[in-house]
């Protein structure tokens, strides 16, 4: 977000809010929401009052005083300044669907404007600030993850960018840890067919993520249990060309063992086919 959008205009906003807030609280029984209340007041004193309400932490009612100065002088440069000021108070308030609203506005009327990078970035938090738990629904992910990549192709050059990338990993993440949550219920219930299909779309589609050691390690506890030792041998040969230092690839090494069976590439399945890719260097 620019600092002029921030700050405001400095000493002049400083003088502007204190004369605002005198002027629209008065003996505190004005009423701001009053229709026709605001009308007679400039779009630099409503933006000023708007930001008053913002620092002593009333998002709510800095977003109302912004949504005025759009509605009351939609022409202005105040107009654009505070729709962007909008979409960040609701966010603070965590009015998501609303802050997404005026994120979205802001894209459309002024795509090539400086804080358009900012307006993206506060429509893909209004996603991502949502991912909190594992087991909800992943539909905000995917949804965080479409817009974070829009801010990372779109403003490459900008600081959003660079915590989009951040954010992006992390909710890539979420979505792997998602699949192996539920490939592990899978596992210790005995549905090992339903566990392995999990497991697969974690080491083919999630490969980057932490957790493709784990998700290897339960593919070659579900495949002994089928009895198919080809695979599970595949499984382990794969944990150990990449992840030889961790618990998982231990914890592999002695299930096979224990059972007889090398760490090895064997037979012709998706596993071999990746373990090739893995020799040549053209996999994780």
């Amino acid at each position: 977000m620019s600092t002029n959008v921030i700050a405001g205009q400095g000493r002049k906003a400083a003088l502007i809010a204190v004369v605002a807030l005198a002027v629209l609280t008065g003996c505190g029984v004005f009423d701001a929401r009053r229709e026709g209340a605001l009308e007679e007041y400039s779009a630099a004193e409503i933006f000023a009052r708007g930001e008053l309400e913002l620092e002593n932490g009333q998002g709510d009612d800095a977003a109302f005083y912004f949504g005025e100065i759009e509605r009351l002088y939609p022409y202005s440069e105040f107009a654009q300044r505070a729709l962007i000021m909008q979409a960040f108070a609701y966010h603070k308030e965590r009015d998501y669907p609303n802050s997404r609203a005026a994120a979205q506005r802001y894209i459309d009327f002024y795509p090539a404007e400086e804080d358009a990078a900012y307006a993206q970035y506060l429509l893909a938090l209004s996603y991502y600030d949502q991912i909190d738990e594992i087991g909800r629904d992943q539909g905000l992910t995917f949804q965080a993850l479409q817009a974070l990549r829009v801010v990372i192709e779109q403003y490459p050059d900008t600081e959003y960018a660079r915590s989009s990338i951040l954010k992006f990993d992390l909710a890539f993440d979420h979505l792997a840890a998602k699949e192996m949550e539920i490939g592990r219920y899978y596992l210790k219930r005995g549905h090992y067919a339903a566990a392995v299909n999990r497991f697969r779309i974690v080491v083919e589609d999630f490969q980057t993520t932490t957790h493709t050691a784990e998700a290897l390690h339960r593919l070659v506890e579900a495949y002994l249990s089928l009895g198919l030792t080809d695979e599970a041998q595949t499984a382990g040969a794969i944990l150990g060309y990449n992840f030889q230092s961790t618990e998982w690839y231990q914890d592999s090494f002695a299930l096979l063992t224990g059972q007889g069976l090398a760490l090895e590439s064997r037979g012709d399945n998706w596993l071999s086919a990746i373990y090739r890719q893995v020799v040549r260097g053209e996999w994780l």
